[in-house]
């Protein structure tokens, strides 16, 4: 009950299922006699692995074959300085960046310590509750690159567009809404996201590039920082997260046997409504900050009318089996996250339960 009810913003829920796979393996992977914990990267089951692990992600996603899938160490955030390191040398003309909220903000001012780089439209002076519109932006195609984050999970953003010129090499940080829904993946040129959202535990971090972003990349890059050299190493440069990124596999089969991205997008967007339907009709009781089209299907963030309320409220939903529902430290208040792993009935539950506390109120 506790982990169908775990809302946490990351790491986050898993499928039941998958749960079930893991504790398997833990002690036994099916038809290999050994604990996940101590098989060998240099195995021929764990090359087995990430190779299925590769077919899986290019049929979900529709890569063709100019991409290389990459299963890395050091989150969302390693790639904040790996991205900038590969893509801005020598550069003549500013990075372009979106600055939309807590995350793209830290990516900023790592990529700041690379080269150049233009904050092209920031909502800090909005407190971060609306994202821009295309009217807002002004794209360079002389940019090396652009960059934004999908969806922020602090805040409760999520961009329902792709954004960008297709002419300029675009890079996205999708790590907590990647495959919660079909995308136009190939219209991306460098996509990171890691794993502790909707795909796994935390530990590994999915990157898919496409071989034009390489050609310029400097020679001068340490070997665990270069793209080029970690694909030549098929992701095993080091030793791997093995334990991680099998859980991943798990995942990604479990993804596609409900149907794919399809289903999962119409699974997600029935709890975001739901949820969102229990905020709206609560006669401001829960209050939701964010712009209704820039609404996130991933984080659903509110407030209540003061910080002692909303501490009753996570004391009473903690006293129901709930778990992870406190919002983000840098700004608190309540934070519902409905990533891939969370079921629409265990939504079903929180929403009766918030209209429960409301009126006992």
């Amino acid at each position: 009950m506790h982990n169908e009810l775990n809302f946490s913003g990351g790491p986050g829920a898993l499928p039941d299922t998958v749960l079930r796979q893991v504790q398997e393996a833990i002690l036994a992977v099916p038809d290999v006699g050994l604990s996940i914990m101590g098989i060998s990267h240099r195995s021929d089951w764990f090359a087995s692995v990430i190779a299925e692990l590769k077919s899986q992600l290019r049929a979900l996603m529709g890569l063709s074959d100019d991409y290389r899938l990459l299963f890395l160490q050091g989150g969302a955030t390693q790639q904040f300085s790996m991205v900038p390191m590969t893509l801005l040398h020598h550069a003549r003309h500013p990075a372009q960046y979106l600055k939309t909220g807590y995350w793209s903000g830290k990516c900023i001012a790592e990529a700041q310590l690379s080269g150049p780089i233009e904050t092209i439209w920031s909502g800090a002076d909005a407190g971060y509750a609306r994202l821009p519109t295309d009217e807002e932006l002004s794209f360079s195609p002389d940019a090396p690159y652009f960059h934004y984050v999908s969806n922020e999970t602090v805040e409760g953003l999520q961009f329902h567009r792709i954004v960008g010129r297709d002419d300029v090499p675009r890079v996205c940080d999708m790590s907590s809404d990647f495959l919660s829904r079909p995308c136009a993946f190939d219209r991306f040129d460098l996509i990171y996201a890691h794993a502790q959202k909707n795909l796994g535990p935390a530990g590994v971090t999915i990157v898919a590039l496409r071989d034009s972003v390489l050609r310029n990349a400097p020679d001068n890059l340490p070997g665990f920082l270069d793209y080029r050299k970690q694909i030549e190493a098929d992701s095993i440069f080091n030793t791997p997260p093995v334990f991680a990124i099998y859980v991943v596999l798990l995942t990604v089969r479990w993804l596609r046997d409900i149907g794919g991205l399809a289903a999962m997008e119409k699974i997600n967007s029935a709890k975001a409504a739901l949820l969102y339907r229990t905020l709206d009709d609560s006669d401001g009781f829960y209050r939701s900050r964010i712009v209704g089209d820039d609404r996130s299907m991933m984080n659903v963030t509110f407030n209540l009318a003061t910080p002692d309320l909303e501490r009753q409220f996570l004391a009473a939903a903690h006293a129901a089996g709930f778990s992870g529902l406190e919002g983000h430290r840098s700004v608190g208040g309540i934070r519902a996250s409905l990533y891939n792993g969370i079921t629409l009935p265990a939504v079903e539950k929180l929403a009766n339960f918030m209209d429960d506390f409301r009126k006992g109120r």
